[in-house]
């Protein structure tokens, strides 16, 4: 079975050395390469090409915003998942927009970094959960903000793009507005033909651009 690829970019030794452990003792995951600041950490993800890069956010030399930029310039297909101490919206619309696929705060679960790991590395976005619920306060009060530059949004398609950019999964959706998870997911669909958007990830940057994951 091949495994999937992970590289950790933390400035503290201790950390890294925990990351490594409890990774390396899953089932088709393992750890490759690891530095200890932004500039090497690129250097090496160059070379090495793993599936994901777990990056600490305040490193010396290039920070992780600049570090996942520069990834995501020269290694497109490697995917990022910004790991922090850092509770702030600011940070993630920062890493969302630089390119980072996933957010992940240091005080979560073990089992909670596993699955977002899984979940960047299958192409998805992933929020921290109690990070989402922060900065999904009061965004739907912005739908009727500025014109959309790539077709007019409905209402509804415009509640379902914004929820699952702020993380929400279409069951969670569905049972906040009432709908069926199929209507759902059609709605979601549609938004993101109009909106021009491709992956999950494209619709979290679009978001970060447009102020939808800002507070209300």
């Amino acid at each position: 079975m091949t495994k999937l690829r992970v590289f950790l970019a933390d400035d503290h030794a201790v950390v890294r050395e925990g990351l490594k452990a409890m990774i390396n003792a899953q089932a088709g995951m393992a750890v490759v390469g690891e530095a200890s600041d932004g500039l090497t950490a690129c250097e090496q993800v160059e070379s090495l090409k793993p599936d994901v890069v777990v990056m600490d956010v305040s490193m010396p030399g290039l920070s992780g915003s600049q570090a996942t930029t520069k990834l995501r310039k020269d290694c497109p297909s490697v995917r990022v998942l910004a790991l922090t101490v850092h509770e702030d919206k600011g940070y993630i619309r920062q890493l969302l927009a630089a390119g980072a696929a996933g957010y992940v705060l240091k005080r979560a679960a073990p089992e909670e970094l596993i699955h977002a790991i899984r979940a960047v590395a299958s192409g998805g976005v992933y929020l921290d959960p109690s990070m989402a619920a922060k900065v999904v306060g009061g965004f739907v009060r912005k739908s009727a903000e500025g014109g959309l530059p790539k077709g007019e949004l409905s209402d509804r398609e415009t509640e379902v793009a914004q929820r699952t950019a702020a993380g929400f999964s279409n069951k969670e959706i569905a049972a906040k507005l009432e709908l069926s998870i199929k209507t759902v997911e059609t709605y979601r669909a549609r938004a993101m033909e109009k909106l021009g958007l491709h992956s999950r990830a494209d619709l979290v940057r679009y978001a970060v651009q447009r102020g939808w994951l800002q507070d209300g």
